[in-house]
């Protein structure tokens, strides 16, 4: 990933430990950019990549945290031109046995933590005359899904947070967009019953399951130089999982 435009560009990575965040991390990095990773749990960096990135130990759902990295990264790099927002948890249960706590957990780390995200990031990647956001969604957030209301509901708010702050952020030429992942191998999906992965498999035209780095390649686009008139989209990377849907 070394021609998408992106060579010392800032970045800012959230979720940025494991899963999708680890990979878009290194994606960054092997494009040339410089990145600010930050996750709850502490990120590891490998020796080589340490020139590049900074790792910052932070809560989405805390406001003061993001504007903590947003500053960092600034700091660091003299500026942002690219956020991705990757954190993103489950609290799987059908809807009439969701306790209160389940709901607000997900929605919480998943709707409100992008919300603080995109709202810290926006003034920032004004200042340096424009950039890109990519927040992560699901294709459950599209289409729905048995046993994670929560989930689904968190994941639909963050396409049209996605969409209306790309509306609200174009006069500044910073594009908002969103990816919507289908079954992706990560510790977080690990957890989940062998029957879900089963039947994600089934519902697969390309016959297999995504790795974090098949929705990473997308995200960088999205970021890049290339994706320049994108603004208000959402990319299914789901492999063919809700074609037609």
């Amino acid at each position: 990933m070394t021609n998408l435009g992106l060579q010392d560009r800032a970045a800012l990575v959230t979720g940025a430990a494991s899963g999708i965040g680890a990979a878009v991390v290194r994606a960054f990095l092997a494009a040339g950019a410089r990145v600010v990773a930050i996750d709850r749990e502490p990120v590891a960096l490998e020796d080589a990549a340490k020139e590049r990135a900074l790792a910052v130990v932070g809560d989405v759902t805390r406001p003061r945290d993001v504007e903590a990295a947003v500053a960092r990264a600034t700091g660091a790099f003299g500026g942002l031109d690219a956020v991705v927002n990757c954190a993103g948890v489950t609290a799987d249960g059908v809807v009439w046995k969701l306790s209160d706590e389940q709901w607000r957990r997900v929605v919480d780390v998943n709707l409100t933590g992008s919300f603080h995200v995109v709202r810290a990031s926006i003034p920032a990647l004004r200042a340096r005359g424009g950039g890109a956001i990519v927040l992560v969604s699901s294709v459950n957030g599209l289409r729905g899904k048995f046993g994670q209301s929560n989930y689904a509901a968190s994941k639909a708010g963050v396409v049209a947070l996605a969409k209306s702050a790309a509306l609200e952020a174009a006069r500044f030429q910073v594009r908002v967009n969103a990816v919507a992942p289908g079954y992706v191998r990560t510790p977080m999906t690990a957890r989940l019953p062998q029957e879900f992965q089963d039947e994600a498999l089934r519902e697969t035209p390309l016959g297999r399951l995504a790795e974090p780095q098949d929705v990473a390649g997308p995200i960088l686009f999205l970021c890049s130089p290339l994706a320049r008139h994108v603004t208000g989209a959402v990319l299914r990377v789901d492999g063919g999982q809700c074609t037609g849907a």
